[in-house]
């Protein structure tokens, strides 16, 4: 939580620095933005050790999948692109491992020793501590980030954190790959204003210097 919200604030410094507005931030669309609330609920959501771990491994890809649709469904907004290759990172180490690996190192850089034990004896769907028969530990949670974050994170968790800072940065400063690419319209051309009309009883085509032949 902790480091999520240093993530947040860092988005607002930088958008700030590039000369954003929070209030441009209402300017942002976003597609099916449903689907990342339900994937997110997912994430969150507490596997109870009485459900089959087939079960809590589909329910946990499932969100990476909701996830993954709704940052293709809004691709064009500058640093979904960068998100999206993170999650499709550790979605891809939880299903090739049943989970997500937590290796030792990474749970002594961050201070978090003192959960050894519940990794090698409850170890779950989510998280469990790294073995020999893992595969792609190095884009596992294989990153501590020492107190007062203390964290361990995977190289995908870190794709989603920089694509987050960027999109929000981005939102603030109002521009969007969207925008800054859209051609601009040709101004219309005007056209040219009516010729006065002449003397009375002059033809138009009569040159006033020349005298009408008999």
């Amino acid at each position: 939580m902790i480091l999520l919200v240093g993530v947040l604030a860092l988005a607002v410094i930088v958008g700030y620095a590039i000369g954003g507005r929070l209030r441009n931030l209402e300017t942002l669309r976003l597609r099916w933005w449903g689907l990342a609330i339900a994937g997110l609920f997912l994430q969150l959501l507490p596997f109870p050790a009485s459900w089959p771990h087939g079960v809590a491994v589909a329910a946990l890809l499932a969100s990476f999948v909701l996830l993954v649709v709704f940052g293709v469904l809004n691709w064009r907004v500058a640093g979904v692109p960068v998100i999206l290759f993170g999650l499709c990172l550790n979605g891809l180490v939880i299903a090739v491992n049943q989970g997500m690996p937590v290796t030792l190192g990474a749970l002594e850089g961050s201070g978090q020793a003192s959960l050894l034990d519940e990794l090698v004896h409850n170890g779950g769907t989510k998280h469990h501590l790294a073995t020999d028969g893992d595969h792609l530990v190095f884009l596992s949670d294989s990153i501590g980030i020492p107190k007062p974050i203390g964290q361990a994170v995977s190289v995908g968790d870190l794709l989603v954190y920089a694509g987050l800072v960027w999109a929000i940065a981005g939102a603030m400063r109002g521009r969007s790959r969207e925008t800054a690419t859209a051609p601009q319209p040709e101004p219309a051309s005007r056209p040219d204003p009516p010729e006065p009309p002449g003397p009375p009883g002059r033809s138009p085509a009569t040159n006033p210097g020349t005298p009408p032949r008999s």
